[in-house]
């Protein structure tokens, strides 16, 4: 089954997010979105951002994923459902150079690869959860450009998907503009933080009450006295 109607992010929501860390996509989404951390960039610079086109496939099978690298917008991002199967590659030098060739910004697998060293070599971003040399058979169909699960994690086609060092983050379409906006107040106290550290400020502002709440501070003592205990006792 193949849908080629759905909407994508767009490009300049791509852009601007294409600067931020998927560590502030998570915590500006609700710390969600993450894919799980068995999918990894293949070599530690790689990163990805673009809008998802998502394939389901049978467990070591990659028809549809011959048939995404011929529909593929320049600048999707594949995102395949691959089962988490390391039984046999999805992808290798071969398909990676053809989804060079369509403009593709990277792919995104839950599913093994191959020809690792040269796809670490390479410029393509690719992700993925482990690698076989075993080839994988093209006969059975799939889903391309409906929901997918990835990672354990809901993708529709046209999410926007950002992948570093620290892994692959989705955000749903329909909120990135709210996230993209929460990522600058975001970077902003956290750049406030780093330079409370730098200065010496070492005690959080919230962290007195978060513990109180959580009944974690002992009755009637508060953060700065048992500072001042510890220290004492030091």
């Amino acid at each position: 089954m193949i849908n080629s109607t759905f909407s994508r992010v767009s490009k300049d929501q791509v852009a601007r997010a294409s600067t931020l860390a998927t560590t502030i996509l998570s915590d500006v989404s609700g710390r969600r979105g993450a894919l799980n951390g068995r999918i990894r960039p293949l070599a530690p610079a790689m990163r990805v951002c673009g809008p998802a086109l998502t394939v389901e496939v049978r467990p070591g099978d990659n028809l549809m994923v011959h048939a995404a690298l011929v529909l593929a917008r320049p600048g999707d991002v594949i995102v395949i459902d691959g089962k988490a199967d390391l039984g046999c590659a999805l992808m290798g030098e071969l398909m990676c150079a053809h989804a060079q060739a369509a403009g593709v910004a990277g792919v995104v697998l839950d599913a093994a690869v191959r020809d690792v060293a040269e796809l670490k070599a390479g410029t393509l971003p690719v992700f993925a959860c482990g690698s076989s040399p075993n080839g994988p058979t093209k006969r059975l169909g799939g889903r391309l450009g409906h929901p997918i699960s990835a990672g354990g994690i809901s993708v529709a086609p046209g999410d926007l998907v950002v992948g570093d060092e620290d892994g692959v983050v989705v955000v749903p379409k329909e909120n990135v503009e709210q996230a993209l906006n929460d990522a600058q107040t975001k970077i902003d106290v956290e750049r406030k933080r780093l330079r409370d550290i730098a200065e010496g400020r070492l005690i959080y502002g919230w962290l007195e009450g978060a513990l109180r709440e959580a009944g974690a501070l002992p009755a009637g003592k508060n953060l700065e006295r048992l500072i001042a205990e510890f220290a004492a006792r030091g």
